[in-house]
């Protein structure tokens, strides 16, 4: 199970979740970049998963400068909440994000994962995050769930589309046809900027999913055949592209 842990950082610690293969060596190390709700359950399911399959999964809490909240799914529809959300939201930078990123992945590094060992998977606003990690040192592949901030950035940094250029290692990226806040037309420019890219790039988009299709703590987002067949994608292209020890 994940259980909480806390990240040095160069500023004090902040916390995370991390969980770990029973009776075995981790093959590899994923960072698990968080939904816009923060460190949710799910999340902590997700690092189970990823522990499941054999790899040291950890989580940092993106808003520990903000006080590390967690908001209900429910808070997008309740106005105070929703403003406390979006707060949080706004506590992010580019060069906190980084920091957090090199953080965390110091964690794992510090353990003798390589960079070639370590990959990033991100969820909603995480998704963005995991692309902007594929702009940086430090990981061996990414994976992005319905990211947002395509063509428009956020946090300060770039689109996506204008990030895409900088992506280094092979990317992933999964997305859903009925997701209101990402079009089709958006999904299909990012393909165009990474498709002629040096490292492997791909995008799958699913014609009945919605945004937070991987999320089943949200009945009216999930969908379970493109969940499974994302979760599936995205263990295949951490096999493939991450070096792996043996178990």
């Amino acid at each position: 199970m994940a259980h909480a842990l806390s990240i040095p950082a160069k500023d004090g610690s902040f916390p995370g979740l991390i969980a770990s293969p029973v009776g075995v060596q981790p093959r590899g190390a994923i960072i698990v970049v968080q939904e816009a709700f923060g460190l949710t359950d799910h999340i902590g399911e997700i690092c189970d998963r990823l522990a499941l399959d054999g790899y040291r999964a950890i989580a940092p809490a993106l808003y520990h400068r903000n006080g590390s909240p967690v908001f209900g799914y429910d808070a997008i529809s309740d106005d105070g909440r929703r403003a406390d959300l979006l707060e949080a939201m706004g506590s992010l930078s580019p060069e906190g994000i980084a920091a957090d990123l090199d953080a965390t992945i110091g964690v794992v590094a510090a353990e003798g994962f390589n960079a070639r060992e370590i990959g990033v998977v991100g969820f909603c606003m995480g998704g963005s995050v995991a692309f902007f990690a594929a702009t940086r040192p430090g990981i061996g592949a990414a994976v992005t769930f319905y990211g947002g901030g395509v063509t428009e950035g956020r946090f300060g940094l770039p689109s996506l589309v204008d990030l895409a250029s900088e992506v280094s290692v092979p990317w992933l990226g999964l997305y859903g046809d009925q997701d209101a806040g990402i079009p089709v037309d958006q999904v299909e420019a990012l393909r165009a900027a990474t498709h002629a890219l040096a490292v492997e790039t791909e995008i799958v988009r699913y014609a009945n999913a919605g945004h937070g299709f991987n999320c089943d703590a949200r009945p009216d987002h999930f969908n379970h055949d493109a969940a499974a067949d994302a979760w599936r994608r995205a263990l295949g292209f951490f096999a493939v592209h991450l070096e792996g020890r043996l178990s």
